[in-house]
């Protein structure tokens, strides 16, 4: 796959340099791209001075808006105002996705009155259960199983050994990649009489005498419903509702390894990195941002727009906007305090040691 200089500098509404007709077959770090041969080569990604000092003479570069492709000697540029952003563009157009089965395999196997609206593709080993519809353009992967009732938008990608459940539907353009479970029943169980962890949330840690307790299960009769544009990392999992639909917005971006409880509503445009937990029946609001292995305990509401650092454990409501860090989540300023105070501890028992003995030895004298 080529594009010529000037399509990329449009693609990225971007402004080209030099010769516009050159044509680009890739991406390549600044080091590894060589000078333009023939009229083809790749663009070094160098849109910071530190990453440009390592470009080749002859060659071509992807450079942030204020920087002289002369300075390096350059064949041709294209300079971009935000270069992170240039980065999704520049990717979306080489990137070919995984690999796509013309048609459907003759090893798939479809229910008869499954709905599969053409284009598709289906690989091999695929599953797809009765009364399931799948829009245009869907792409599913090997070894896929998509249960009874569920719906899929247009143009989903959904990655090699994805297990989709019963009644669970999800808009257009969803990428689920491989390993991922979508609509698993929740984890939820109750005992005929009050629980160890029921007596514990009552008495704040007091517990009474022992006694057995047999765990009951509680099925999963509500379902997942997704929105568009969402995007599920590998072996992430999605618990299926109680009653009511376990529910992730649109725009929201799942990475790998992220659970999902059962009867959580996650808004719109959340993005969550890898290993995050959220318990059940939580609610996340809109453009909720929580780094890795971020924790979120069960039946409580996470505002929109906040932020958590990585590895914060959320036990209670967070306002909307907040920023929090740590474990118990804090605001990030008192969570900075309470570290640097952390640190003075070891200076502090010093300190009150050698008072100590100052006091001891003033007490002997009298």
């Amino acid at each position: 796959m080529t594009v010529t200089l000037a399509e990329l500098a449009r693609a990225l509404d971007a402004q080209p340099w030099g010769d516009a007709a050159i044509r680009i077959t890739g991406a390549g770090e600044p080091s590894e791209v060589e000078p333009v041969e023939g009229g083809t080569g790749r663009i070094a990604l160098a849109m910071a001075p530190k990453y440009a000092q390592a470009l080749r003479p002859g060659s071509i570069a992807l450079l942030a808006q204020g920087m002289d492709p002369d300075a390096y000697g350059l064949t041709a540029a294209v300079l971009v105002n935000r270069p992170r952003l240039a980065m999704a563009g520049l990717t979306r157009t080489f990137d070919q996705g995984p690999d796509a089965w013309p048609g459907i395999h003759p090893s798939a196997i479809i229910a008869p009155d499954a709905e599969i609206n053409d284009p598709v593709s289906i690989g091999p080993f695929a599953v797809i259960g009765a009364g399931v519809r799948i829009g245009r353009g869907a792409r599913i992967g090997a070894h896929v199983s998509v249960s009874r009732g569920t719906v899929i938008g247009d143009d989903a990608l959904i990655g090699a050994g994805v297990r989709i459940g019963h009644h669970v539907t999800a808009g257009d353009r969803l990428i689920v990649q491989p390993g991922a479970v979508i609509g698993s029943d929740g984890f939820s169980f109750v005992t005929p009489e009050e629980s160890g962890v029921e007596e514990i949330r009552r008495t704040l840690g007091s517990r009474g005498e022992a006694r057995s307790q047999h765990w009951v299960r509680i099925h999963s009769l509500g379902g997942v419903e997704i929105g568009d544009d969402v995007e599920i990392g590998a072996n992430a999992t999605i618990d299926r509702g109680t009653i009511r639909a376990t529910s992730i917005g649109s725009g929201s971006k799942l990475d790998n390894q992220v659970h999902v409880g059962h009867n959580v509503q996650i808004g719109a445009d959340v993005l969550m990195a890898g290993q995050v937990g959220i318990a059940g029946s939580s609610r996340i609001g809109d453009r909720v941002v929580l780094g890795g292995q971020c924790g979120v305990s069960d039946n409580i509401f996470v505002g929109d727009d906040v932020i958590a650092g990585g590895a914060s454990k959320i036990f209670t409501n967070v306002p909307a906007g907040r920023v929090v860090l740590g474990s118990p989540a804090t605001r990030m300023d008192t969570q900075v305090e309470i570290q640097k105070a952390t640190r003075r501890l070891p200076r502090l028992a010093r300190q009150v040691a050698e008072l100590q003995k100052t006091v001891a030895t003033l007490t002997d004298g009298k």
